[in-house]
């Protein structure tokens, strides 16, 4: 508890001083730690775990910023909240990483060994475990780390045998020879999701294959000429008549000598190309399916690593770009390549190395996706579906499922999870368990491991301790809450995490599916260090804070949109924090040893009182309502302009008179007011910038350790005043009608001046002389007149607002004379604008030869001068009158 305030807040607000030592206390007390309360319900989210290949970006920090905010805010609604940590082994980026250290010491994995290799990943891991736990910290995320997981340790490990055994008993997991997507730079089979295709400017290489025993040719093309000495076939359509007396017979293939057979199938165009296809089934997903029909030989023509192996011949040890290069040469000097057009197509690059993709024909494992994939799509007609949040990505989620493929789980890596399967080393009987053979020396494990995605797929229900389902953590926080995460990996994990939780538990793996974009720079593209445009965190947070920073991403986007990165913008919320802070100093100065016990907010109250307490309840009600919907944009509206607008530039200024006054009543209802509201204000925007609302609540008259266990607030419905919101708006919109004509003809607001308000009726004129502090404070009046009738003079400056009408006298509001002078020049130098721009405009050559935007600019400018010169125009006929 604490009582009374300790101390004053700094003079200036410095974020780091604010944050440092700030997580410690919060980990410290075990604030957020779940702590299985029976009498309060239980939200959960699970962290989408990083990988430990590197440190965290801005993406990761938008992520886990919107899941710290629900967290925060759920926490302080009495949910027994589980917000659970955790990091991904990420296979194929990790040992790529691993093994580029390697190379700079001169070393590869095979000098290793297995073990020994595995053994430098795992210190990899925790290195990098670190800078991710130092990160966590720095952006003030509520994690529970008593339950901090990773994807390879044993709860998930025994996770990962059990999914797969039990798969394979079924039949859905199987073992087969198929055209797989191949990165040679990692030598590792990769699903169909990790392929990133780009349109790549190629060529179209058309030959001429001769028929054996004549003279006759068959035209053929190709964009990879290389694999040409796999080829097993030649394709045409049975209905082509151009082909038909071919069809049985056989050509030889060029340089190899091979005699390949011409085969009839359906699955050939008649009108793309020549009508003839070459058919290499080691080398291509569709030659595959045709060479399975027509028991056509799988010729493989390419080592793992991209080179030509010794089925290649005289290009054995060429990579299979020079090999290109050597054997377009060697076709051409033969005749058989006649012709090269350009030919722009879509090249399949691997997601993580970058390297182009070969499709190749490899002994992988697979998982038979379309019984899961079915079972998937139909717990979306259910009650318990998954809500994607915006719904337009469920249709995106659907479509991939509807029309799902095989899904290729081994890797050719030795970080992950080994495969569960072991083939005996005389027999070559295949074993697959849960645990080793008894006899295990006379098995080999296979040495491939699992997709990365294979264990993330399990992420919501084994980090809670399944398979066992009778652990406290998985009764009790399975199925959870939310899942935030991007766009871009609605295929690689959503989509898995859902099909794999309904196979395995019966149930959706999260209610809902918070889906947010990209995080992109400042002219709307993607960062990557190609561009050099990437932006760390850290130095952001080095600079404004991990509150800005927060209240920034948080705030720049809506559900399901890209945010553009701006330093400025972030410098703005920095500015909003300045604010709050400055807010703040001056309420607990004036609190002085005021207590909790002292806040009372039965007695009378002043029209800001009752104004600042309804508009408080309004906000509570926006900020709860659209944090709940994930709508922290609009939420972050709310807050900003109730606390910038309402409570700093209006409701502390009108605080002012009664706290500088000698009406001690009144100094207390004020404090108890501010101290009230103050307290709310923090709670609310706590969620959102957690450090400066902590310091600031620790200060304030409260009951309670810390305010990330402190009570939402709620709606007080004794403390909606309609009819004060409804005077405090006159009020307001007078002062600042006021203000206007003060600005508009340059009268200092430190010059008194007279002011006459004629109201419709009796009850307004007695509510501005209740009021008539504030107007003589925010309107310095050496005169004010209030009444039904008032008599308007003859040259005045005037302005209507509901309920009344204001007049300003010409004469002491300005000097004619220099004001006339005064508006004379503005109006030489606005009539100047528009003779130049009209000028340019006038201007064919110009107009003509311009880019369009710059036309249109010097338009708008034209017009934004002519309104400028029109206004000074009109003042200085009402001045001459």
């Amino acid at each position: 508890m604490n009582d009374k305030p300790k101390k004053s807040l700094p003079s200036k607000y410095h974020p780091q001083e604010v944050e440092q030592e700030r997580y410690k206390f919060w980990v410290d007390g075990k604030f957020f730690e779940a702590t299985g309360d029976v009498e309060k319900e239980p939200y959960t989210i699970v962290i989408p775990p990083p990988n430990v290949t590197g440190k965290l970006h801005l993406g990761h920090a938008w992520d886990t910023t919107m899941q710290d905010t629900i967290s925060r805010m759920k926490r302080m609604q009495g949910y027994d909240v589980l917000w659970l940590p955790g990091m991904d082994h990420a296979g194929i980026a990790t040992q790529a990483k691993v093994e580029a250290k390697l190379r700079e010491q001169g070393k590869n994995r095979y000098d290793l060994g297995r073990e020994k290799f595995v053994d430098i990943v795992l210190e990899w891991k925790e290195e990098y475990a670190d800078f991710i736990r130092k990160q966590w910290e720095k952006l003030g995320l509520g994690l529970d780390y008593s339950r901090e997981r990773f994807t390879m340790d044993d709860g998930l490990s025994e996770a990962v045998r059990e999914v797969f055994v039990t798969l394979y008993k079924k039949g859905l997991i199987y073992r087969g020879e198929y055209i797989i997507n191949w990165d040679p730079q990692t030598k590792t089979a990769l699903s169909d999701i990790e392929v990133i295709y780009e349109e790549l400017q190629g060529k179209f290489y058309h030959m001429r294959y001769p028929l054996k025993d004549s003279e006759e040719t068959i035209e053929i093309a190709t964009t990879r000429p290389e694999t040409m000495l796999g080829d097993t076939a030649i394709a045409v359509h049975p209905n082509d008549d151009r082909y038909k007396h071919l069809i049985g017979k056989t050509v030889i293939l060029p340089i190899v000598g091979r005699e390949i057979e011409i085969v009839a199938d359906e699955y050939v165009d008649m009108e793309l190309g020549s009508g003839a296809v070459k058919i290499t089934p080691a080398h291509d997903p569709n030659d595959f399916e045709i060479g399975n029909r027509h028991n056509l030989k799988r010729v493989l023509v390419m080592n793992e690593d991209g080179s030509m192996n010794e089925n290649a011949g005289e290009y054995e040890g060429l990579d299979r770009f020079e090999c290109r290069k050597k054997i377009v040469k060697d076709l051409k000097d033969l005749g058989v390549l006649f012709k090269i057009e350009d030919h722009v197509h879509q090249v399949g690059h691997s997601e993580r190395s970058g390297a182009v993709v070969e499709p190749y024909l490899s002994t992988q494992w697979f998982v038979d996706m379309q019984p899961l994939a079915d079972a998937a799509v139909e717990l979306q007609s259910s009650e318990d579906k998954v809500n994607f949040v915006p719904e337009r990505f469920e249709r995106t989620y659907l479509h991939w499922m509807e029309n799902i493929r095989d899904w290729c789980i081994s890797r050719q890596l030795w970080w992950g999870h080994r495969i569960p399967a072991w083939y005996h080393k005389e027999t070559g009987e295949l074993y697959v368990g849960k645990e080793a053979p008894k006899d295990i020396e006379n098995w080999n494990q296979d040495k491939d491991v699992l997709d990365t995605w294979f264990s993330s797929a399990l992420w919501p229900f084994s980090t809670m301790g399944w398979p066992d389902k009778d652990t406290e953590d998985f009764k009790r926080h399975f199925p959870t809450d939310v899942l935030v995460t991007g766009y871009d990996i609605i295929f690689f994990w959503v989509a898995r995490m859902i099909f794999q939780s309904k196979e395995f538990t019966g149930k959706r793996p999260f209610k809902d599916v918070l889906i947010h974009g990209l995080i992109r720079d400042a002219e709307g593209r993607k960062m990557s260090k190609s561009l050099g445009n990437g932006v760390d965190p850290m130095d952001v947070i080095e600079k404004y804070g991990a509150d800005s920073l927060r209240y920034f991403l948080l705030t720049g986007s809506s559900p399901g949109k890209d945010l553009r990165f701006h330093w400025d913008k972030v410098e703005s919320t920095w500015n909003f924090a300045n604010k709050v802070w400055n807010a703040s100093r001056f309420s607990l100065m004036n609190m002085e040893d005021f207590s909790y016990g002292d806040i009372d907010l039965t007695g009378e109250m002043s029209l800001a009182d009752k104004w600042i307490l309804t508009r408080l309840n309004e906000t509570i009600e926006h900020v709860t309502k659209n944090t709940n919907k994930y709508e922290f944009g609009e939420a972050g509206r709310h807050l900003y302009n109730f606390i910038w607008d309402e409570l700093c530039d209006w409701y502390i200024e009108m605080a002012k008179l009664p706290l500088y006054g000698n009406d001690e009543a009144k100094k207390q209802s004020t404090r108890s007011v501010l101290a009230y509201v103050l307290d709310q204000t923090m709670r609310m925007l706590h969620p959102y910038m957690p450090f400066i609302t902590e310091e600031i609540w620790q200060q304030l008259p409260h009951q309670g350790e810390s305010i990330t266990v402190a009570a939402w607030p709620t709606v007080q419905a004794e403390f909606h005043d309609e009819e004060a919101s409804k005077e405090m708006k006159r009020l307001v919109a007078i002062i600042k009608s006021v203000r206007n004509i003060r600005a508009e003809v340059n009268t200092p607001m430190s010059k008194q001046i007279k002011l006459l308000i004629q109201a419709e009726n009796a009850d307004i004129v007695n509510e501005l002389e209740v009021n008539r502090d504030y107007l003589e404070r925010f309107c310095n009046p050496s005169e004010l007149t209030i009444a039904t009738k008032v008599e308007v003079p003859e040259k005045a400056m005037s302005a209507v607002v509901t309920g009344a009408e204001l007049f300003l006298p010409l004469e002491g509001l300005i000097d004619f004379d220099k004001e006339i002078e005064r508006l004379n020049k503005e109006l030489a130098k606005w009539s100047k604008e528009v003779e130049r721009v009209q000028k340019k405009l006038a201007n064919e050559g110009f107009v003509k030869k311009a880019p369009q935007a710059v036309v249109e600019e010097e338009q708008q400018k034209e017009q934004d001068y002519l309104e400028k010169q029109a206004k000074v125009k009109a003042r200085l006929t009402e001045l001459k009158g």
